[in-house]
């Protein structure tokens, strides 16, 4: 107990760093300009978090970020850097689409379950190539992950401009999901929907499996000392295309949810880069659930407030993306540390 104290402390602070880092920066570039950065912090505040219908907003906005941060997290934490969640995203998005318009007759919410667990599963499926030739050729994971999203978009844009165009479309849509097929909204009129309780169920059952089960341990092990793992009996090629195999099922879910529960089909620029924050999300939490979820409120209430900035404040739009972009960047280095740490542990493993 007093050794867990200073190490949430520790924790806290590594996760609240390269906000506070990202706050200087911007006060530097508002002062420059000739605005006050206190003020302009606290209008900030008050678009993302002011009344209920601003806080249903930024949960709204943080909630795709939650399943892209768990999928990313789930690779790291066996040691694979994942960087396909993307792709997974907007796979389970459109799948999960179709069978919400193209499905009629199952009702109710049957319908609603069947397109969460295709979108889900479509995910999965996408990313179990990459799994399978890091886990059986060791061949660099980032490279064909990060391949796999350009595959996957295109793929989609295809689908959503041809077969599954919606008829009548001026746009690149597909149809509407049916009603039935919706995610209920928590806070009408907002569209926080179900999709944020499906989030927070799916870190808690993350955080039982790491710290539980023996596919959280063995999952742990694998990405701390591979050949220590190996040593004991652990199949660490099964773990990790396991690994990469549940991080496309949870992006692919996310997908799902977005598309269910926010934009009710599938449509060009469905996703503006929640795979990739969420890498950023990961790695700021620590691979840890609360971790996680605190970095996804922290960048839906940047997502959330950016959105409104301009419209009701002389507040520039450019102020929140330097925010989010010092993060990001801060996020980018402590990704090479931790690929740098995996290459020490391994160089010296038995």
């Amino acid at each position: 107990m007093s050794d867990a104290v200073p190490r949430a402390l520790e924790d806290g602070l590594r996760l609240a760093m390269p906000f506070v880092a990202a706050l200087l920066v911007g006060s530097i570039l508002l002062a420059i300009t000739g605005r006050d950065p206190f003020s302009t912090y606290a209008e900030l505040f008050n678009e993302a978090l002011g009344g209920q219908s601003r806080i249903a907003a930024t949960l709204t906005a943080a909630t795709p970020l939650i399943f892209t941060g768990l999928a990313t997290a789930i690779a790291f934490r066996a040691g694979v850097f994942n960087v396909g969640v993307e792709g997974s995203f907007y796979l389970g998005g459109l799948a999960a689409a179709w069978v919400g318009f193209a499905w009629i007759g199952l009702g109710g919410t049957l319908q609603m379950l069947a397109a969460l667990g295709f979108g889900a599963l479509v995910g999965g499926l996408w990313m179990l190539l990459p799994g399978w030739l890091r886990a059986r050729m060791d061949v660099d994971e980032v490279v064909t992950t990060l391949m796999l999203n350009f595959i996957a978009i295109g793929i989609a844009l295809w689908l959503v401009n041809g077969p599954l165009l919606a008829a009548g479309s001026a746009n690149s849509a597909t149809p509407m999901v049916l009603a039935e097929a919706r995610l209920p909204r928590l806070i009408p009129p907002s569209t926080l929907n179900a999709g944020f309780l499906i989030g927070l169920a799916a870190l808690v059952v993350y955080g039982v499996w790491l710290r539980l089960r023996v596919g959280g341990f063995e999952n742990r092990l694998v990405g701390l000392n591979p050949r220590f793992a190996r040593s004991v009996g652990i199949s660490v090629s099964s773990v990790i295309l396991l690994a990469i195999v549940l991080s496309g099922v949870i992006g692919g879910l996310g997908g799902a949810t977005h598309a269910l529960g926010v934009v009710g089909r599938f449509s060009e620029g469905f996703s503006p880069g929640y795979g990739f924050t969420g890498i950023a999300v990961a790695l700021l939490g620590r691979n840890r659930p609360v971790g996680i979820l605190i970095g996804a409120l922290i960048f839906g209430a940047l997502t959330s407030a950016g959105t409104t900035v301009q419209l009701f404040a002389d507040i520039p739009l450019d102020l929140v993306q330097v925010l989010e972009g010092t993060v990001m960047m801060l996020a980018v280095v402590e990704a090479v540390r931790w690929a740098r740490r995996r290459r020490a542990v391994r160089a010296v493993a038995p």
